[in-house]
């Protein structure tokens, strides 16, 4: 979500005081024209052009005036007091002549700095059927850089929250038809019951709609700039003839992964199903409302030491019982890597090393892959994880991971999941779900039946190389060294698990954690969540027990 959209909810509302500022409660109905814009410039038009932050007097003045002018449908006095009144005018306008929207009721919440807090309540009318809307979000106001006056900074979220450049309100019969998402035994899943699944349902409506039969109804929506976007919903007026849409989702699954990801804000995660690829669960807990579970584009930290242990075993450089060493640090081409709290390993295994996340240990061994250094991981991810390849067919938009050719020692961090390699939590199930089921399936949400797509494909894993990482895996969620042992105590039956951490611009690592349980394998990221066990191992925890 842009900088001017944060969402809040804050009552009271602005009045302007003999001593300063005060806060009531007011109407804005546009019954008096309140937003005469033109009275706040003069009132405030001097000779000399102001700097510096607006006061607490003009933040005051200036977000009433606009509000008031937003909510008497008067665009064009409401545009005069941002700081881009040809892009404010026509998006303030369509308010009203393109969604339909009046009786506006704006209610702001005392600023913070220069931002301002506000609901809206309005009510939706359109051929002859009314529903009232509701959201929260929030304005800035800056110091316009030539007239000094206290302005609005412009930003489509001012409007509504969701809404982006160039992006459209409207009212009407919704351009595509509807639909009923169903799990795979039939459950109903709607967004209200499953919030996380927004965005998914509505680009499923997009997709499938006209092919499942239904009709359309009477919508609010915002229509996005880009053609291949789904239209976002906010309101039915009117509901449509359904067509059914047919999910791999688990509606119990789901629910688990919905309640898991609100232990942390930023935190996503995804779980399938090891034998089939077929998608189980999809839930985020993020302040942009971004698929990141499926979409997101981060370095995935020790959990990407799966496909090195992988490549390791493969190559003949080591072998799950093998010993290795695990020295505090590493030099590489002039940077020196560290293991956590520079910890190390005295005659350590393969095994032992990848359930303390030994960062050393898949570093040194690589060097005898010489001028094959910079390039073996990708070739081992697309080879045999299905990764990197652009051409996963999922259903919805998704992401299929990024290894690029690496050389100096961005190849180093690349072994332990830094560097330019880019994971989702989707590719991390994955990568846990080919392990287990010694063959990569690519994830799916629909049937690829449903609109004949074609699937990725991966070569088996070599059998011998697919139960060592089984055994690493359960030894990192079993033994007492292992660092996913203590977010898996609770989780039965056959289980897997790798903690990973990924430090980003020196801020808190993002917490990342894979496993499986049985026949369902999951991942999760948490940004700034720390180690993978503090955060994300939880989250992934929670699902694979619902699962089992």
């Amino acid at each position: 979500m842009r900088s001017g959209a944060k969402v809040a909810v804050i009552g009271g509302v602005f009045i302007l005081a003999a001593g300063g500022v005060g806060y009531g409660a007011y109407d804005m109905l546009g019954s008096d024209g309140g937003g005469d814009g033109g009275s706040v410039a003069s009132q405030n038009a001097t000779p000399e052009v102001k700097t510096g932050p607006p006061s607490a007097e003009e933040i005051a003045e200036t977000s009433k005036g606009f509000f008031d002018a937003w909510a008497a449908g008067d665009a064009a006095s409401a545009a005069l007091l941002t700081n881009n009144e040809a892009g404010a005018e026509p998006v303030l306008a369509s308010y009203g002549e393109s969604a339909h929207i009046g009786k506006v009721r704006i209610t702001p919440g005392p600023p913070v700095g220069t931002k301002v807090p506000y609901t809206v309540n309005a009510t939706v009318s359109y051929g002859g059927k009314s529903k009232p809307l509701s959201y929260a979000s929030e304005l800035t106001v800056v110091r316009g850089l030539t007239t000094g006056k206290a302005l609005v900074d412009w930003e489509p979220t001012v409007v509504h929250p969701r809404l982006t450049e160039g992006a459209t309100l409207k009212t009407g019969e919704s351009s595509t038809a509807a639909i009923e998402a169903v799990d795979r035994n039939g459950v109903v899943l709607t967004k209200e019951q499953y919030p996380s699944l927004g965005t998914i349902l509505d680009t499923l409506r997009q997709k499938y709609g006209a092919s499942a039969g239904g009709s359309p109804g009477i919508e609010t929506w915002i229509d996005p700039a880009g053609d291949e976007q789904a239209d976002i919903n906010l309101l039915t007026l009117a509901k449509g003839e359904p067509g059914k849409v047919q999910t791999t989702l688990d509606a119990n699954v789901q629910a688990a992964a919905e309640q898991a990801v609100k232990r942390y804000g930023e935190s996503s995660v995804v779980a399938l199903q090891p034998t089939t690829g077929a998608i189980r669960a999809i839930a985020n807990n993020r302040a942009d409302g971004y698929n990141a579970a499926m979409s997101g584009q981060l370095a995935p930290g020790s959990t990407m030491k799966i496909v090195t242990a992988a490549m390791i075993i493969r190559n003949g450089l080591g072998n799950i019982n093998s010993a290795v060493e695990c020295p505090s640090t590493v030099p590489w081409e002039g940077v020196t890597f560290h293991n956590l709290k520079d910890f190390s390993i005295s005659n350590g295994t393969l095994r032992e090393a990848f359930a303390q996340s030994c960062n050393t240990t898949f570093i040194k061994p690589v060097k005898p892959l010489g001028d094959r250094a910079g390039s073996a991981l990708g070739q081992e991810a697309r080879t045999y994880f299905g990764l990197g390849q652009d051409n996963w067919q999922t259903g919805v938009p998704s992401f299929d991971g990024s290894i690029p050719e690496s050389s100096g020692a961005e190849t180093a961090a690349s072994y332990i999941g830094q560097g330019k390699v880019l994971m989702s939590p989707l590719n991390m199930a994955s990568v846990s779900a080919t392990v287990k089921n010694g063959a990569f399936k690519q994830p799916y949400l629909v049937a690829r039946e449903l609109d004949n797509r074609t699937f990725a494909t991966a070569s088996p894993l070599p059998a011998d190389v697919a139960e060592q990482l089984r055994q690493m895996m359960r030894y990192t969620a079993t033994s007492p060294t292992g660092t996913g042992t203590k977010s898996m105590a609770s989780v039965g039956g056959d289980k897997g698990a790798k903690t990973g951490s990924a430090e980003v611009d020196g801020q808190t690592s993002n917490s990342w954690f894979t496993g499986f349980n049985n026949d369902l394998a999951a991942a999760a990221v948490v940004q700034e969540g720390g180690h993978g066990g503090d955060a994300a191992g939880p989250v992934v925890a929670e699902v694979l027990r619902a699962g089992g």
